[in-house]
């Protein structure tokens, strides 16, 4: 059989970050000044549209949703125990199995722009691994569109809930999780007032299995910080710099000033990344103060209309504008930031090649109507077109492409 011929996808008349208008060229999927000869070439008219890099949504939880189901009357909840046992009602009282739903959600967001995500699925025994295999069977039916790693998320703790820590080393030898989880170790999980080693186990599992780690802390104050403490030593003792994150970290948005600066140079030596998910003023991490010491910070969706909250969308566009409201950013490098923590944050949270719509760069990226960055983060414009790997897999804000791309 003859080769395959390769093939270019020319998409004229854009604009990359609001600059002058001109062509993006995608060759095997990465961008390139010109077009090679000898390749079969299809045009793309973008009518004049602003380029942009396609997001990250670096924090969500797909199994938890119930994006597009029944509405949920939602009860009031005292704490995470609360919010927990809603989580259970919940999952029992939908109709669909949770791997239709977390496609149907990553679907919407990899429409919307998202091409990769952390995704948090619970292990507990209410549910076994089934959050897991459906995220696992959602991310299969959506390969070459929306990339996803996914984390084995203790929601209702290991020392609370005795069978938690069997099914977490299930999860972490099943081939199917990137990352194992935790949850507040000493202000949430623990028995009795009794404190448990979570983290012990959760790092273990991770050395044992060459895993990352990514642990939700909610504790403020000086609880917070003495975990983050011990999770950096843990993660120096372990090896295991670049590949522990700390979700949340409400106790670092409360800092500012040389205690800001101080934690952010533990965290960039010891190599700790960061999540946000803006979800107001007290708890959204100050991205760009971090970032410029050296700090990697994601930004993400959290949970979307879940048990929790009726709120969230899975469009991390909107997402950026919401991290913009809850820091009162006015002035356009401050806009700029926030859509730049999801669009490159996630990226080097994930280990993903920056989208930076430069020649050698992933060619994936979205057109939408706009003028520029800043504006187009408070505008939130309809995605008219999302491309992935060079190929177009969205058009107005719909999946066109919706299994595994295949090669032309």
């Amino acid at each position: 059989m003859s080769p395959t011929p390769r093939t270019a996808t020319l998409f004229h008349d854009v604009r990359p970050f609001g600059g002058p208008a001109g062509d993006l060229i995608a060759v095997d999927g990465v961008l390139v000044d010109e077009l090679p000869e000898g390749v079969a070439v299809e045009r793309v008219d973008g009518g004049g549209r602003l380029a942009l890099p396609t997001l990250v949504d670096a924090h969500i939880h797909p199994d938890k949703t119930s994006w597009g189901e029944p509405w949920y009357r939602r009860r009031a909840a005292a704490g995470i125990a609360d919010h927990v046992a809603g989580d259970v009602e919940l999952a029992r009282s939908l109709p669909t199995p949770v791997g239709e739903r977390a496609l149907r959600l990553m679907s919407h967001a990899a429409a919307l722009g998202t091409r990769a995500m952390r995704a948090h699925a619970d292990v507990a025994p209410a549910y076994g691994l089934a959050g897991i295999e459906g995220i696992a069977e959602a991310a299969a039916k959506l390969a070459g569109i929306v990339d996803v790693e996914l984390v084995a998320f203790p929601q209702h703790g290991v020392v609370r809930a005795p069978g938690t820590a069997e099914l977490l080393a299930e999860a972490a030898a099943s081939g199917l999780v990137s990352h194992v989880g935790g949850i507040d170790p000493t202000g949430f999980d623990a028995d009795g007032g009794r404190e448990g080693d979570q983290l012990g186990l959760v790092f273990a599992l991770a050395e044992k299995h060459g895993l990352g780690l990514d642990i939700h802390l909610h504790d403020r104050g000086e609880p917070g910080l003495a975990v983050i403490r011990d999770i950096a030593a843990r993660t120096r003792a372990a090896g295991l710099r670049g590949k522990v994150t700390v979700a949340h970290a409400f106790a670092v948005a409360g800092l500012a000033g040389r205690e800001l600066d101080g934690t952010a140079e533990l965290l960039a030596e010891s190599g700790v990344a960061l999540t946000t998910v803006a979800l107001g003023e007290t708890t959204v991490l100050p991205f760009r103060r971090l970032a410029e010491r050296g700090v990697t910070v994601g930004l993400g969706s959290d949970g979307v209309r879940d048990s929790w909250s009726p709120y969230g969308d899975a469009d991390m566009l909107h997402r950026a504008w919401l991290a913009g409201w809850a820091l009162d950013a006015r002035l356009d490098e401050e806009l700029e930031a926030c859509f730049g923590v999801a669009a490159d944050g996630g990226a080097a949270l994930m280990g993903l090649p920056a989208a930076d719509l430069r020649p050698g760069s992933p060619a994936d990226f979205m057109l939408v109507e706009g003028e520029c960055v800043p504006q187009v983060v408070v505008d939130l414009p309809r995605r008219d077109l999302v491309v992935r790997a060079g190929r177009v897999v969205a058009r107005d804000g719909r999946l066109v492409r919706s299994g595994p791309l295949e090669a032309r």
